[in-house]
């Protein structure tokens, strides 16, 4: 065969219906070819034969890109996708509204690699639900509020007689600056991400 690949593969590709023989048996060349070409996936193919399917995939979505715009949405996930895992998406896809087969593939391993990582932690318990942790925190933060809204009642007597001041008087400053720290307090603001 043309193509450079053992005949153990031919024969393979004979079984499995890839290439289809000739009624005596032989195989036409140019028949086998094309079959060969139309059956195979680009991402599985190695050697020179798998840098022209490459450079004729891209030349590809090149024109299905003429015919059928990709959104830019789809192209800023893939580059972002890519430089994310330390990939350098290169200008054309970012900008020149082309993408590969094989950077969409490879954006396409990385979210599953990511996601596979995401699901790990979350078995090792090492990743935690955003919207639980963040229940957590207000209802924490607000036990913590109540708390010390409850103070000055109960301190300001003892507080006022020690100052030799009215507890009433005390309890309303107290209840004042207590109020005006916690306004200040609230304006923090926790991001979970």
């Amino acid at each position: 065969m043309r193509r450079g690949v053992s005949e153990a593969a031919v024969r393979k590709a004979i079984a499995t219906g890839r290439i289809t023989t000739l009624p005596d048996g032989t195989i036409d060349p140019d028949r086998a070819d094309a079959e060969w070409g139309a059956q195979t996936d680009p991402a599985k193919q190695r050697g020179q034969h798998a840098r022209q399917m490459g450079a004729e995939t891209a030349a590809g979505t090149a024109r299905a890109a003429a015919t059928k715009p990709v959104s830019q949405a789809a192209l800023k996930a893939v580059a972002d996708t890519l430089r994310d895992a330390g990939t350098d998406p290169g200008s054309p896809d970012a900008t020149g509204g082309e993408v590969s087969f094989l950077r969409a593939r490879m954006a396409n391993e990385v979210l599953k690699a990511q996601t596979a990582k995401v699901r790990l932690e979350k078995m090792k318990a090492e990743v935690i639900d955003r919207a639980r942790a963040t229940a957590m925190v207000f209802d924490l933060a607000r036990r913590e509020r109540d708390a010390w809204l409850n103070w000055p009642p109960r301190v300001a007597a003892n507080m006022a007689a020690e100052l030799g001041v009215d507890a009433h008087r005390m309890e309303q400053v107290l209840d004042t600056y207590l109020r005006a720290h916690l306004a200040e307090m609230a304006e923090v603001k926790i991001e979970l991400r």
